[in-house]
């Protein structure tokens, strides 16, 4: 169905493209947070994940592509449903003057098609969705509880935070930042002043201590993610050092432990990002 002339290497054209069609309207409602949520998604993956996407845009069989994008295949799907429903869209608006009866059946058909194509448009992808604000976020579980919203009596702790001693709390803060994504607050009116460090659901305290304070075990944090695969690349992007790698989608299969990569901070510290068996 695709015969649209995409560019072929250029991918954010491509979503420039599919983004005209959706303004013409005619469109799911959902078509908009389909194309922003898998955008996102190829943003945060390295450049030959959107190679692979526009070799498939272009007719390359998904089973010839290499082993690494099993993992992300829903990602291609998804991306190339996009595509075939917006084609389909441009098609059923250029109406000829005159329709032959079988024209006329071909058009019904793809009409009756488009809601197959919808079906999948708002639903977690590799973990994610769209937040309330536009944005890429961690899915919800897939009956819609939530733990804010399905409570039945008030929230009386809301969040925690680890407590980091650092010797320079500032040249912490700051590879959090710069490297990890985190957002500093310095709170120096604190009864114990530190620096506060969020991330999505993460929240780390930073202190100021003679010595880096150790924990008697692996890792001094445990961060558990949906898919840990978008948050591997970014570190990596961001130059952070990895010290256990992250096992491929085939090898995982085949491990008795968890799914997970670890890396150092620049006080050494060992954070471990582990593959959450629950979607919260």
């Amino acid at each position: 169905m695709l015969s649209k002339n995409y560019p072929e290497h250029d991918i954010n054209k491509v979503f420039d493209m599919f983004e005209e069609v959706i303004n013409k309207g005619g469109v799911s409602e959902k078509t908009g947070a389909e194309l922003t949520l898998i955008n996102k998604l190829f943003a945060a993956m390295p450049p030959e994940a959107s190679e692979y996407a526009m070799m498939m845009l272009h007719g390359t069989p998904a089973s010839t592509l290499p082993g690494s994008t099993k993992e992300i295949m829903p990602l291609y799907v998804r991306f190339m449903n996009l595509a075939d429903y917006l084609t389909k869209v441009e098609s059923l608006r250029e109406v000829p003057a005159s329709l032959t009866k079988n024209e006329i059946m071909e058009r019904h058909k793809m009409m009756d098609s488009l809601g197959e194509h919808e079906k999948a448009f708002g639903e977690p992808l590799l973990g994610y969705g769209i937040n309330t604000e536009g944005q890429a976020a961690p899915a919800k579980s897939s009956d819609g509880n939530n733990e804010e919203e399905g409570g039945s009596g008030l929230h009386l702790m809301n969040q925690a935070a680890i407590v980091f001693g650092c010797v320079d709390p500032v040249k912490t803060a700051l590879f959090y930042e710069t490297k990890l994504g985190f957002k500093a607050a310095h709170l120096d009116d604190e009864k114990m002043p530190h620096i506060r460090l969020v991330r999505d659901n993460i929240v780390i305290a930073l202190v100021k201590s003679p010595v880096r304070m150790a924990l008697p075990s692996m890792y001094d944090l445990i961060i558990y993610v949906t898919e840990p695969l978008l948050l591997y690349h970014e570190v990596k992007a961001n130059g952070v050092k990895i010290i256990e790698e992250l096992p491929d989608a085939r090898e995982s299969e085949k491990a008795k432990t968890n799914r997970q990569f670890v890396i150092e901070d620049n006080d050494g510290r060992k954070i471990c990002i582990s593959q959450s068996t629950e979607i919260v």
